[in-house]
Order: C-alpha cells, then structure tokens, then sequence
C-alpha cells in the first residue's frame, strides 16, 4: 500500500502539533517518524490510524482519501508501546481477536495463529496468558496479533521502549527482517536514532510538528540539510561551533581566536550565509588525535565505553569530540595534537539553520 500525507496538520485546541506535513510512502517501504518528545511523531501515525482526525490536510492510502473512514475499515494493524494484550486472554485468544471479530472460521483461525506463532517464535506458548510472558514474548504476541489480520499497512508506536537494551537489540533485527520478508509497508515512530537509522528504509525527522529532512539513513548522517538533523542524528553528536567564514585568494576559510580552518574545494559553500559568522560541523570520527595533528588541545574530559573512549578536547573557549580506542590511555589534562578532516566539514547558517553545502 502507498501512503501519502498531503498538508496534514492537527491542532489540540490553539496548540499545533503537526504542521503541514507532506509525506510519501512507498508500497513495502519502512518508514521511521523519528525526533524528539512532542515533535508531532505520534500525533501523525494517530492520523494515519484514523484515530485522530485531521484539523485540514489529506491522509490517502494508494492515492484515494481515507479520512472519512474509521480506523476498522482501513486495513491496517498496530502495535503499542504498552502491547495492550488482554491479560484475561491467553496467547491464543489474544492472536485470534481481530479474526474473531471479523467471524473467520474456527478451523482457519487456528491454522493462522499457529503460522504467525511458529514465524515468531511463540508457537508453545500459546496456552500463557500476558502476565506468564517476558516483555520481549509479550512483543511479539502484540506484533503477532497485528499481523494475523495480514493488513496492507503496519503502524509501530514505539514498540521497544521498554524493553532492555539486550532485547530492544534482538527485536530490531526481528522487526526488520519480518518486515523485509512479508513486504508489509510500515510506519515506525521512535525517539531513538539507532532503531530509525538500523532499521528504516527512510527516515523523516520531525521537530515542533514540522518535517525536517525525509531521506534515506545515509544521507541524513552525510548531508544533514538543517542545524536540528545535524545534531540530533549521530551518537556522539556532531561537534557544532561558530567560525567567521571568509575568502582569500579565492579560497575559504574559517576563523576563530582560538583556530583558523582551511575549507576545500569540494566542500566550497553553494550558498552565502546571512552574515559572516558560520556554524561549523565536524562528526567525532571525522577528528583524530595523533602527533601529526596541527591543532594543539587539552583533554577536558575522558567518557570510558569499554572498547573506546570518548574524548573531549578543548581548543581554547571550542569543545570537540572524538573517539578513539581506550587502549590509548588518554587522561584529563593531556596535551594532544590533533585534526580536522575537512572533506567532511559541514556548514550551517546560524540565522536559518540551513547547511550551506546542501540544496
């Protein structure tokens, strides 16, 4: 099923929580709605279902407006934060409800339910009720259920949240590869960059019910078009810090009491900034430290990760990142020298919180 969102905006009383949202989903596609608490995210996927009503714009499924529709009569199948399984119910009962409302014969209910167990790996607890399962069984009972229906499109509202780290790890891949093999088109709503970047075909990143970029994983980390995608994609974050931007002998360059950068050719800004001052964007990988670094700096901070750290340096008034293996033994207070790879430098305009590199 294809999905397109045309202007959708909802208001809650004079509170805008989505503004004018233009989306594309593609038949099969999994799509993440990622960005931060009360971005619009959820509000957006509640449209999608039907449960929430549009205050104008257009929810259309394979190009025809379902806005009018109730969220029954839309084909679609849902899985919850709280997987809002049945405690009364057994495993069973819970798969089998949405058959049994639409009265699908006994027999092929059975058969069903049994083939979405075994594919999840449920297949012998199908006599437990929800209080006898792990989160991560009660998971896959709630996504089970969703799918038994076999909908034309499924919705996830943060599903993994509460899971641990070790499981929400396990059920990523298990998502996914269901997903992949059943062909179903998906919509993923998440706060956590990791599960939209590892999973999703696309990401659309929302911040204040406004649509920031719509792309595929790797070019929000490569060619982040906004400040907000710069900073909130990546872990650790981007460094961000202001430069004056000026050319001499028809080259850029950046400047700073406490640093003085070269820009490259290939990273020569398309567009001028509304001032002088620049924001300058370097991720940690893309600063090393080392003896043939030209930038002297003092560690201000050491962030042990087991098989590497993270590494503060401090540049006069500038905090940078980087991250290096642990083995090295850096300690607060060391004098390093270290680089910049300004092939990969990104510039942003701190008036409109454009980039200056990417249309």
């Amino acid at each position: 099923m294809e999905v397109q969102l045309e202007n959708l905006t909802k208001y809650f009383g004079k509170v805008l929580a989505v503004d004018n949202l233009n989306l594309e989903i593609k038949d099969g596609e999994f799509v993440a709605l990622l960005g931060p608490s009360g971005c619009g995210k959820t509000t957006t996927l509640l449209m999608v279902a039907g449960i929430y009503k549009p205050t104008k714009g257009y929810v259309k499924f394979n190009g025809q407006a379902v806005n009018h529709l109730l969220p029954k009569d839309r084909d679609i199948g849902m899985v919850f934060q709280s997987y809002a399984l049945y405690p009364h119910m057994t495993v069973y009962e819970n798969l089998t409800f949405p058959l049994k409302l639409k009265k699908v014969p006994a027999e092929e209910m059975r058969r069903k339910a049994q083939r979405i167990a075994d594919m999840l790996g449920i297949g012998e607890l199908m006599d437990r009720k929800p209080g006898q399962l792990s989160g991560g069984q009660q998971q896959r009972v709630a996504l089970g259920r969703a799918l038994i229906k076999e909908p034309k499109l499924l919705l996830f509202d943060e599903p993994l949240s509460n899971l641990d780290a070790r499981l929400r790890l396990a059920m990523r891949g298990e998502i996914k590869r269901l997903q992949m093999s059943l062909g179903i088109t998906s919509i993923y709503v998440t706060h956590d960059q990791v599960e939209a970047m590892t999973m999703a075909d696309r990401i659309a990143v929302l911040n204040k019910g406004q649509l920031q970029a719509y792309a595929p994983p790797e070019e929000l980390y490569d060619r982040p078009r906004t400040l907000f995608v710069a900073g909130f994609i990546g872990n650790p974050p981007m460094n961000l810090f202001e430069m004056e931007l000026y050319q001499e002998d028809d080259h850029y360059k950046l400047r700073h009491p406490d640093l003085s950068l070269a820009i490259p050719d290939s990273r020569k800004p398309r567009r001028q900034p509304s001032g002088r001052r620049v924001i300058v964007g370097l991720r940690p990988e893309d600063i090393s430290i080392g003896p043939e670094g030209e930038i002297e700096s003092e560690i201000y901070m050491v962030e042990p990760l087991g098989r590497d750290d993270i590494i503060t340096c401090k540049i006069g008034e500038i905090k940078v990142q980087t991250v290096v293996d642990s083995r090295l033994g850096y300690r607060i207070g060391d004098k390093v020298r270290i680089s910049f790879n300004m092939e990969k430098v990104q510039l942003y305009d701190p008036q409109t919180e454009l980039s200056l590199l990417w249309a």
